[in-house]
């Protein structure tokens, strides 16, 4: 019981908060996106045991660009980049091999791609038609947190086949599914609430699957991290939850789709 409080007080304080953020104005948003970022790179780094700090220079370098957009930028190399680095990650995830980082470069490697370059999209979704649009990010979280929610009830009340029991042995087939199916009802509710003249029903239940598909399959790829490292959470910073890490996995793996798709398709 004392576990359920704990961490119910420290979600709703990391909701609240992030919910401030985003609603308030740009700026609040990119500096606590910014702050969270960094904090998942220090919990990253501990998980894969890197003491660089030309990560967090990197960083920087990419919430610059969001700040002070140069026009010459390489926006498709790095999409470009950021989903083959991400598609290595899932066929390594899918074939069980491990997750190489013996050196400083492989690790290097597994910043850029993993927390970097998809926190940099996850940050600029608001901005993708010109001007800053908080109902995007409201709504990809949502999506987010839906699939989340029922992904755990389903598959607690239903749950038989495991999905992936090699690297998360409580994830189910049906619990999956739950999370998809209920993901897909909110685009369709949100549809009919949204004054967004730029997307669509059919744009919201496709980003809706992307979300859920792509967040699932992220969650899969930090446990996989934890695992290789032989550890149950990514830090402590958030009572009853573990790191922060733990908790935007799912999120930030999934941006760079939601862009990927935002950005060329509508």
């Amino acid at each position: 019981m004392r576990n359920l409080i704990t961490r119910s007080i420290s979600g709703f304080v990391y909701v609240t908060l992030f919910l401030f953020a985003i609603l308030y104005d740009a700026k609040s948003y990119i500096t606590l996106a910014s702050i969270f970022g960094v904090i998942c790179i220090w919990e990253f780094s501990k998980i894969i045991k890197s003491n660089s700090i030309i990560p967090y220079l990197f960083f920087g370098i990419m919430i610059y660009l969001i700040n002070y957009p140069i026009e010459s930028f390489p926006i498709i190399s790095v999409i470009s980049f950021t989903i083959t680095g991400l598609a290595i990650l899932m066929y390594l995830l899918f074939s069980l091999k491990k997750i190489k980082e013996e050196n400083i470069l492989q690790r290097l490697f597994l910043q850029l791609i993993y927390l970097i370059f998809p926190f940099y999209f996850l940050i600029s979704i608001p901005f993708i038609f010109g001007e800053y649009e908080s109902e995007i990010l409201i709504c990809t979280l949502i999506f987010i947190w839906v699939n989340d929610s029922f992904a755990f009830i389903v598959g607690k009340n239903l749950g038989k086949r495991k999905l992936f029991k090699s690297v998360s042995p409580k994830k189910t087939i049906e619990g999956f599914i739950g999370g998809l199916v209920f993901s897909i009802l909110a685009a369709c509710i949100i549809s009919n609430q949204s004054n967004n003249s730029n997307i669509d029903l059919l744009d919201w239940i496709i980003i809706a699957i992307i979300l859920s598909v792509f967040g699932t399959i992220g969650d899969l790829i930090e446990s996989k991290f934890k695992r290789q490292a032989n550890i149950k959470d990514s830090g402590s910073i958030m009572p009853g939850h573990g790191g922060l890490l733990d908790r935007l996995d799912s999120l930030f793996f999934a941006a760079p789709f939601v862009y990927l798709y935002l950005y060329f398709i509508i």
